[in-house]
Formats: structure tokens, C-alpha cells, sequence
């Protein structure tokens, strides 16, 4: 009888882009996954959700953001791990941390600013680069 492997997250997150910035959440040093780096906010797909879906309910209750547009950006695969990044291009509200046991900050950022973070994903400076490029 085989062992079962570790069980896989489903997870979405999303970068706001604006002006040639993305918006980055500095996780708490105290979180128990990727505590003290750089993230895009988002978060698991609870069952029954589809990613669209759950990026939307995550970015509200993370950011206080109505969501009005996004498209897919990128997807980020480990063991254990499955990241759907989506763009997003519009949105409604000011981004603000309504997570702070999550996030202790939350920072609007150049791709430069991103190359010296210490970020949750060694793809994310090439992933948000490619992103930022397409803003510019």
C-alpha cells in the first residue's frame, strides 16, 4: 500500500498594478508559512470556489478592494503548492490592510524595489517584472 503524498493547497493571489507598482503585503513575522517576505495578497480556494472567486472574496477581505477586472498572470507549482496569480487592472476602493495579523505592511512597488525583497517565491521578481513591463 503507498504513502499518501502531502496534500495540495489551492491558492490565488493577486497583483494590483498601477502606474508602474504592484502592490506587495509584507507577511508577519509571526505566520506560520512564508513568516518575514514579501507577497501578493490572496489566499486559499475554499471548496466550491473557483479562483476568479475566491481571489475576490480574499482581496476583499484582505484589502477592502472590490475587484473589476482581472485576468490570469501566472501559476506557481510546488509539492504541496498550486498559486494562481491573477493581474488586476481595476479595482474599486483604496487598498488598505484589513489583515494586520496577516500582513504588518503593505507597500506600492517598482520593479527594482522588488529585486531587493526578500519575496515568498523565488519566481515572483520575474513574474511581477513581466508584469510591470506590460504596465509601462
Amino acid at each position: 500500500m503507498g504513502t499518501a503524498g502531502p496534500a495540495r493547497h489551492d491558492v490565488v493571489a493577486g497583483a494590483l498594478v498601477r502606474g508602474g507598482r504592484v502592490l506587495l503585503a509584507h507577511r508577519s513575522p509571526a505566520r506560520r508559512w512564508y513568516p518575514d517576505v514579501w507577497d501578493l495578497p490572496g489566499g486559499h480556494v475554499e471548496p466550491g470556489e473557483t479562483p476568479r472567486q475566491a481571489l475576490v472574496r480574499e482581496l476583499a477581505e484582505e484589502l477592502g478592494v472590490t475587484v473589476d477586472h482581472c485576468s490570469p498572470a501566472g501559476l506557481v507549482e510546488a509539492t504541496d503548492l498550486r498559486l494562481t496569480v491573477f493581474r488586476v487592472d481595476g479595482w474599486t476602493g483604496d487598498p488598505v490592510n484589513r489583515a494586520p495579523d496577516e500582513h504588518d505592511e503593505l507597500r506600492w512597488c517598482t520593479t527594482e524595489d522588488v529585486v531587493g525583497l526578500a519575496m515568498a517565491h523565488e519566481q515572483y521578481p520575474a513574474l511581477l517584472a513581466g508584469l510591470l513591463r506590460r504596465d509601462a
